[in-house]
């Protein structure tokens, strides 16, 4: 018999590319390309591995469990516990269907020649076929299986009614733009005492290369006015700089490192805002655990569209989005 290794490394490549795609598009998330194909890589080395003799021993349940969280961490990293769990099940989930589907179809296609050339008969009379499994066995995983599913189905229901309260935020600070994905927080009161300017929040590290060397990693753990105070070397942006005071959960007041940005933009739904009063301010945490946003938008900021194209091809203001 004649392997093609290359044939085989090249078809679980692909096929190790799909699942993780598929794995991507259930959760709602969009991991950087060379990533998925480092992952895909690693996987159908896997395979290719089980021609070498002297590495059988790497096909046992632990080295492939192992491998498989390797490969999603990999391909997604990792943000939270809980958000890596999520991701490991929604894979296994799309291998199972995927193998149950591959399965079903095979022997639906099949001749009744073809089905009977795989059963065996005893020399008691009984009758067996090449895939055995176990009733229990078969019973208890079908039901995990199914409630798995269930769970990654109402999680993804949950993802897409709160995809409709995220947009895409473009700043621009002296001829410096960001762009984000940013969360829109009804509650999000924050605002400036003395202008009374909405304040949108924006991870810090996401402007790390253009404030002061000094303030890296310190802006979480140092209060706002220390590291202003503490601000000696010339920092091109020290006159849009604010202070804006706020409560927290369960703390006293505190202040936030804000900055007084030339434009910003919100595009939400196909729908472009640009609210004419804004502070950013720079929070030195990580806004959300599973990353899905660094951005937390102030309503006020999508409450009048600059422009918004109808199914006509015209132009119209609509009402205000809140």
């Amino acid at each position: 018999m004649v392997v093609y290794i290359d044939l085989i490394f090249l078809t679980n490549l692909l096929i190790d590319w799909v699942l993780l795609f598929l794995t991507a598009w259930m959760q709602k998330k969009k991991p950087k390309w060379w990533r998925m194909i480092i992952s895909s890589i690693i996987g159908a080395l896997y395979v290719v591995m089980m021609f070498v003799p002297e590495l059988t021993f790497l096909y046992t349940f632990l080295i492939k469990f192992t491998l498989s969280l390797f490969m999603i961490w990999t391909a997604f990293g990792f943000h939270s516990l809980q958000a890596f769990t999520k991701t490991i099940g929604t894979f296994y989930v799309v291998n199972f269907v995927a193998a149950g589907g591959v399965l079903g179809v095979h022997y639906m296609l099949q001749s009744s020649a073809d089905l009977f050339n795989g059963i065996l008969f005893t020399t008691t009379g009984g009758v067996s076929f090449e895939l055995q499994v176990g009733f229990w066995f078969v019973f208890i995983t079908f039901f995990a299986v199914l409630l798995v599913f269930k769970g990654v189905q109402s999680s993804k229901r949950k993802t897409e009614q709160m995809s409709v309260f995220f947009g895409d935020i473009i700043v621009e600070i002296g001829g410096v733009e960001v762009t984000c994905t940013g969360l829109v927080d009804t509650g999000n009161q924050l605002t400036d005492p003395l202008t009374r300017t909405p304040v949108t929040v924006m991870e810090a590290s996401l402007w790390e290369s253009h404030l002061p060397p000094s303030w890296k990693g310190r802006i979480s753990e140092v209060s706002a006015d220390t590291l202003i105070m503490e601000l000696e070397e010339e920092f091109i942006w020290q006159d849009r700089l604010r202070l804006i005071p706020y409560r927290g959960i369960n703390k006293g007041t505190s202040f936030m490192l804000a900055l007084k940005p030339d434009s910003v933009k919100v595009m939400m739904n196909g729908t472009c805002y640009t609210p004419r009063r804004t502070l950013i301010g720079l929070d030195g945490g990580k806004l959300s655990s599973e990353g899905k946003y660094q951005a937390i938008i102030h309503p006020e900021y999508v409450q009048e569209p600059a422009v918004v194209k109808t199914t006509a091809g015209q132009t119209e203001k609509p009402l205000n989005v809140v």
